[in-house]
Formats: structure tokens, sequence, C-alpha cells
């Protein structure tokens, strides 16, 4: 289920795989309760969560007190996301912003609308890394359900292997949904904490084209994301 990348007296940082879900379902023991299980942990306390089918960076307190600043971190923004993501559809617009409100839609999937009451916030951005794919760098500025998959389907780029979101047709043979939680930054107890993980699985993210077009983006936090105006 999740390969431990880093622990400490009050936190650790795992590698979720895909198709993995958190939480415990229909008698199948979760992600969170496994790892806590394995670790041998009387505590433990999920800062965030990732869906079932997205892979990479999670983050765990051990104690209530770590647990609550980390939490206020994320609602005040102040920890550092990016992800990575493949299509195999070209985008209406190669990078920028995503901005709306999200709504439930059919089949427990939702869609991004163009009210700006409580958005949604994704910034991106995207190049050709082969025919008929492309590859993503996402920073989401906030953290709803599906947020960057219904993003990515809103610019016309739904994600390689989303079944909720992208057509049958161009998910044949597709052997994972290709979106990774690539890289966490926050600050605890005045200490700085950066951590990355390329994606492990998928013949898409494992191939000499991903290899090489990941380079220029091993360090996303040094690309010149445009100051984004959330009011």
């Amino acid at each position: 289920m999740y390969e431990l990348i880093d622990e400490n007296a009050d936190f650790l940082v795992i590698y979720k795989k895909p198709n993995t879900s958190f939480h415990s379902d229909s008698g199948e023991i979760g992600l969170f309760e496994y790892c806590k299980q394995q670790q041998g942990l009387s505590e433990l306390y999920p800062v965030h969560r990732l869906d079932k089918v997205t892979s990479g960076l999670l983050l765990m307190a051990k104690t209530a007190e770590i647990n609550n600043q980390l939490t206020a971190a994320f609602r005040a923004r102040h920890i550092e996301k990016y992800y990575l993501a493949l299509s195999a559809k070209k985008p209406t617009k190669k990078q920028g912003l995503i901005k709306g409100d999200m709504t439930t839609a059919r089949r427990g999937a939702f869609k991004l609308l163009a009210t700006q009451e409580n958005p949604a916030i994704t910034q991106f951005f995207s190049k050709s890394v082969a025919p008929g794919r492309r590859l993503f760098m996402i920073k989401p500025h906030t953290g709803k359900t599906h947020q960057i998959r219904v993003a990515l389907k809103s610019i016309g780029a739904p994600i390689m292997g989303d079944v909720l979101y992208a057509d049958a047709a161009s998910n044949s043979a597709i052997d994972r949904t290709y979106l990774h939680a690539y890289s966490l930054g926050f600050a605890l107890a005045e200490k700085q904490y950066r951590y990355t993980a390329l994606p492990r699985e998928g013949e898409y993210f494992r191939d000499d084209f991903f290899s090489a077009a990941i380079m220029e983006w091993r360090d996303p936090w040094l690309l010149s994301w445009p100051k984004v105006v959330e009011k």
C-alpha cells in the first residue's frame, strides 16, 4: 500500500501507491489504518488525503498538537504541493490559472462553474512529451475533492486513465490514472521540510519520454509561478 519516505517524532511522510483507498471500506483495511499498524503507532492523524487513484506523497502527524499545526498550515495555504499528470488531449491553454466553484455532477463526479464564491484554484504548466501525450506540472492552491481532475477536464485535457472524467475510448489499455502527488514543502517549529518523489508505477510515467520531459521540472518550486490574487 505504501513506502515510508521519512519519519521523526512529529510526523511521517509516505509514498502512497495508486488504487489504494485511504480509509477502510467494505471490510478492507484502508491505507491510513494499515500504516498506523505497520509503523506500530498508537496515535496517527491524517493531515491531508489523496484520491484512491492518485499516487504520491502523504503527510501524517503523530500527535494531535502537530496535526493541528499542520492542518492549520494547509488551511492557510502555507504548504506547497505540486502534482504531475499526463493527458492524451491538447488543452485549450498551455499554462495558466484554472479558477471556479465546483459542484456535484453525475456518477460521483464534479464539475467546474464560472462562479467565484468559494473557488477551487489551480495553476499549471504543460508541455508535449510525445505524440498524443502531454505532461502537466500542477500547483493547487486549494484542496477540494477531485480538484485537479476537474480542472484538467475543464480545459479539455482529462487525465489519462481517469475513468470518471475521461471518455472510455481514450482509456483503453491505460494501466493507471496518471495523477501523482510529486512534492510537499512546509515549515514546522521554524524548520523547513521539502520532499519529492517521482512516480514509480505506470508505463508512461517510467518511459524515456517522461524521464526527459521531467528534467527541467525536477524542482517545481523554482519555476516562475505567477502570483495568484485569490480575492
